[in-house]
């Protein structure tokens, strides 16, 4: 009889060796990590403390920097403005008006584009996942926006919305797409919704794919319609890829840059967190290392309060159908 105490010393070490061989291939990772996430991110929190080079208002001397503290976030997040899109009862000039109102605005665009390309891309998926010919053909065109780079779309789209441009002619109107308040938000959420619901209806149909037949075939057979297997089937057994396609793709709105950019310029009516970080890292760059924190903390919540209340439902769920089961 072999003695357990040896198997189990043997257990012990064949453990140790196997642990010992995932740290030798993790480390390599983990210090890449460090060296391309890690230091730049404490490196912008170091300079969101710093002061930025620059003639002193009190002297009128010129100074290097030095300790600035909390005033860098201050700056952004003390001044009041009662209008989150930027419109009225603003402070003109001043960092909080600009931050608050690029904070509404990509809240908007966020809220507003999230919303609509999940329900297109929802509907697409389900298209898509039908059985008929030319389906490879369809499910091809219909990822051309996605494929095609973001700053091509922006142009695309800036001439068409231009005031002599294919959609005033078609619309026989004579709005300043890209220059107005609400016109130009509208013309920058149609070119995102063209380009970003073809990846939303990828996400959902890969979901779509896993959902058995058979499941459907039996509610056929107990006699439920089409809406009541959409209702009872479908919505219920797609919604973890659902989550994840909109958390993926809230994540990527809140970091909204190059459509508002190209397609509006400079118009605050379209200027998001994104662009003031770009346009204040000109001006001076410890005050946007500031800025950029901010952001990445907003980021952050917003994508933790997503995975904690939306996908916690989303595990529920499926313990209770295993439970019923």
């Amino acid at each position: 009889m072999s003695d357990p105490s040896g198997v189990k010393q043997r257990g012990l070490a064949l453990q140790l060796r196997q642990s010992r061989r995932a740290w030798l291939f993790v480390t390599p990772v983990m210090v890449a990590l460090a060296v391309v996430i890690g230091y730049p991110v404490f490196q912008a929190l170091w300079m969101s403390f710093r002061k930025d080079a620059g003639i002193d208002p009190a002297t009128g001397m010129f100074v290097e920097g030095g300790s600035a503290g909390f005033d860098n976030y201050t700056h952004w997040l003390l001044q009041q403005c009662n209008s989150l899109m930027g419109t009225v009862s603003c402070p003109t000039g001043t960092l909080g008006s600009q931050f608050w109102a690029a904070v509404g605005v990509t809240l908007f665009f966020t809220v507003v584009t999230v919303t609509i390309e999940a329900t297109l891309g929802l509907g697409m998926a389900i298209v898509m996942g039908k059985t008929f010919r030319g389906r490879a053909l369809l499910r091809a065109a219909v990822l051309i926006p996605w494929a095609i780079p973001t700053a091509v779309t922006a142009r695309l789209w800036e001439f068409m919305f231009q005031y002599d441009g294919v959609v005033n002619r078609v619309l026989g109107t004579e709005i300043l797409w890209t220059s107005d308040v609400w016109a130009s938000r509208f013309a920058v959420i149609v070119a995102d919704v063209w380009k970003t619901t073809p990846f939303m209806a990828l996400l959902i149909l890969a979901g779509l794919q896993v959902i058995p037949n058979d499941v459907y075939e039996a509610a056929k057979v107990d006699g439920a319609s089409a809406w009541q297997r959409f209702v009872h089937i479908t919505l219920p057994l797609l919604k973890p890829a659902l989550l994840v396609a909109v958390l993926f793709r809230t994540m990527d709105a809140l970091r909204m840059y190059d459509l508002p950019a190209i397609m509006t310029g400079a118009n605050p009516a379209t200027s998001t967190l994104s662009i003031l970080v770009v346009d204040q890292v000109r001006q001076g760059p410890n005050s946007a290392a500031a800025l950029s924190t901010i952001t990445f903390v907003l980021v952050f919540a917003i994508a933790f309060l997503l995975v904690k209340v939306l996908g916690a439902n989303a595990v529920r769920t499926q313990e209770e159908q295993r439970k019923a089961n």
